[in-house]
């Protein structure tokens, strides 16, 4: 089973967003998927009740710990039988055990974080706790960021980026902060449900992330029906896939 989890313990860095784009992804290309929320809000939980019915299935694991706990009990009591793909959102503020407990269920693991002073900060404490205390390099799991809500005007965009750019990781992808992925949220849908020219610069800019994620998709597909975007982003979009490259994984390794 291909397990990937969104972490930061910093709130606001866009988790939900971006584990409600993959999960939507592979339902689309009928992999088996549940996406796991472990947010008190629920708001993954929420984007699943209005999604479509006709869209690719995709199973709702309410994984909230009760009030108090410190550990996510045994995983597998809320993913069915034959899962291929496993998205796991994480909380803000997820330390000790509970932070653990993820590490070590998860094959990939992306953190998101977004141009300011404060989440450069604050992802910068956190990427240090998940090694030390998350035990990330205890095991084989695979860590990789990835720039969020990017907008050209903002003056925390270069500092993001060299932040990123000098840590031991794969710095994967600039998600753009565009109207396109909340208006996805809003129906219950993925970047790649809808309109292929309405979204072509969003399904660029999340093809690195695929890439590093996976290679029994067929992304050569994606990059055929990506459109209308200017040769700067294609430029920018291929060296990131360039540096974030790692083999890829069969559909036999997913079961």
């Amino acid at each position: 089973m291909l397990t990937i989890l969104i972490i930061n313990s910093k709130g606001g860095s866009g988790k939900t967003t971006l584990s409600t784009t993959l999960a939507s992804y592979y339902a689309s290309k009928k992999f088996r998927t549940t996406i796991m929320d472990y947010d008190p809000q629920g708001s993954c939980l929420q984007w699943l009740r209005v999604r479509p019915g006709h869209m690719g299935n995709i199973h709702a694991a309410n994984a909230a710990p009760p009030k108090g706990a410190s550990n996510l009990h045994n995983l597998q009591k809320w993913v069915p039988v034959g899962t291929e793909v496993l998205v796991i959102d994480a909380p803000s503020g997820v330390k000790g055990l509970l932070l653990q407990e993820m590490v070590r269920k998860a094959n990939f693991i992306v953190v998101p974080v977004v141009p300011s002073p404060i989440d450069i900060h604050a992802t910068a404490d956190f990427i240090k706790e998940m090694f030390t205390i998350g035990g990330a390099a205890i095991g084989k799991t695979k860590v990789a960021m990835v720039a969020n809500r990017m907008r050209r005007s903002s003056p925390a965009r270069e500092p993001l980026e060299r932040f990123l750019s000098s840590l031991r990781l794969p710095f994967l992808t600039s998600i753009s902060d565009s109207d396109n992925y909340l208006r996805a949220v809003e129906k219950g849908l993925g970047i790649f449900e809808m309109g292929e020219v309405q979204t072509a610069m969003e399904r660029q800019e999340l093809l690195p992330i695929l890439k590093w994620l996976d290679g029994q998709v067929q992304v050569a597909e994606i990059e055929s029906n990506v459109v209308n975007i200017d040769d700067s982003r294609k430029l920018a979009a291929n060296r990131s896939v360039g540096k974030a490259w790692h083999s890829p994984i069969t559909r036999n390794a997913l079961r």
